[in-house]
């Protein structure tokens, strides 16, 4: 315990924090008081196992993580997990997520040489890696995703909105960005790389008329595409293949790539850049979404690697701007989302707890504690760390889009005023109200 009790007696500077040890030995931390963590209450914790303080200690991302997955760490009531990651990564806000990291600079460097190799996405390696994040059970995704299964960051105008109305507000300030409204005397061609579950492709046809190919790895995504586009009426329109991005040909009026890049891997990125420019028209516009980090490119931690994201990579601007400026792109606009994913992040773990009894029923108590430590401590690195979501507009030619970025906005409200967000089928209010 001595190594843990060194590290929190130093970073432990407001709340109070209280770990009692596997032998019993009581352990406080910090000056006491109200934090907006976890409000006057101090933070509880209880290890069951002589080996979780070390454990933390050596890693303290991923031991924390394993800790408690496998059991050996708890929090007692009122407070809970995410209350616990925010309230130590509040301590450390000027240093983003560091607290958590490797300690010493021989284990960071290690970290960092194994997130390079890991990073390296070879088809077949690609496709695996798809298949472990996104080929899981069906259900799952319904019950903590919003009725249109969108797995990235909801656009919060406010941040009292419903996780579906701040979806719906995504997808339109997307779309406006994509420049959609070009009358070309025919439908415009679009290729959605990384689909996901086909909410995009099918907003895109639904509201401007589109020809859309979505591309994705996973096979039960793309099964799910193409039954929503069977239901909808619109299969002939919107198509939906198994396929890397590296195999698609043809030529294409708009590229969109929504929570893709993050899956590349940074030795790709000149391949990417290259193969997307040779899938766009002359005049097109490429848009892309994706994780970032709001200062230089760093290494993805041993946690996400092993356990979410396996070969996924967090980009810095720099590193995006750099290689796409080598294959011939003009970057004619670049937004810093800052803050909207906290909230996404922030509903989707309210909603897992919500099912917690099923989660566990499908897989395990060590699946569902593995998945709470993935969002909330995905939320800190939106909310207290330096990440934030990077959407950035492409052209090969400047004339593609408007002299100003009016059009943006206008196409964007124009957008949200012409449908109400869906409710949540799974919202306990509606079930109380039908009840």
């Amino acid at each position: 315990m001595w190594l843990l009790d060194k590290m929190l007696n130093k970073l432990i500077r407001a709340g109070r924090l209280i770990i009692t040890d596997y032998d019993g030995k009581v352990y406080e931390y910090g000056p006491g008081g109200a934090t907006p963590e976890t409000g006057d209450a101090p933070i509880r914790i209880r290890l069951s196992n002589k080996k979780a303080s070390r454990h933390i200690a050596r890693y303290p991302q991923l031991g924390t993580a394993e800790a408690f997955m496998w059991g050996w760490m708890d929090i007692e009531e009122p407070h809970d997990l995410r209350d616990l990651i925010l309230f130590v990564t509040a301590q450390a806000k000027a240093h983003g997520d560091r607290a958590l990291q490797p300690q010493g600079p021989l284990k960071r460097m290690a970290q960092k040489a194994a997130a390079k190799v890991d990073s390296i996405n070879l088809k077949g390696k690609a496709r695996k890696n798809a298949e472990h994040t996104y080929n899981l059970t069906r259900r799952l995704y319904e019950l903590f995703l919003d009725e249109d299964r969108q797995y990235t960051m909801g656009y919060h105008r406010t941040p009292d909105v419903s996780l579906e109305q701040a979806q719906r507000d995504k997808k339109a300030h997307i779309a406006a960005k994509m420049h959609l409204t070009v009358d070309k005397g025919r439908p415009l061609r679009v290729l959605d790389i990384g689909c996901g579950w086909g909410g995009l492709a099918l907003y895109l046809n639904k509201h401007y008329g589109c020809e859309v190919l979505g591309v994705a790895l996973a096979p039960d995504q793309i099964a799910f595409c193409k039954e929503r586009a069977e239901q909808e009426g619109v299969a002939d329109k919107v198509k939906f293949a198994l396929m890397d991005y590296r195999d698609v040909q043809g030529e294409f009026d708009r590229i969109s790539s929504v929570g893709l890049l993050e899956h590349v891997g940074t030795p790709h990125y000149p391949q990417f850049m290259a193969k997307t420019h040779e899938l766009l028209a002359p005049d097109g516009v490429m848009f892309s979404h994706c994780c970032g980090r709001a200062g230089p490119p760093g290494f993805t931690d041993a946690f996400t690697r092993k356990y979410i994201f396996p070969g996924g990579y967090i980009p810095a601007l720099s590193e995006l701007v750099t290689e796409s400026e080598k294959a011939g792109w003009q970057v004619m606009d670049v937004e810093a989302m800052r803050f909207h994913y906290s909230y996404t992040l922030e509903e989707w773990y309210k909603r897992t707890v919500m099912h917690k009894d099923e989660i566990v029923e499908m897989y395990d108590e060590k699946f569902y504690r593995m998945w709470l430590y993935y969002l909330a401590g995905a939320e800190q690195s939106f909310r207290n760390g330096t990440l934030v979501n990077w959407q950035i507009q492409y052209v090969k030619d400047r004339a593609a889009i408007p002299m100003t970025g009016d059009y943006v906005y206008e196409e964007s409200a124009r957008l949200r005023g012409l449908e109400e967000p869906p409710q949540w089928h799974l919202d306990p209010a509606l079930k109380e109200a039908a009840e």
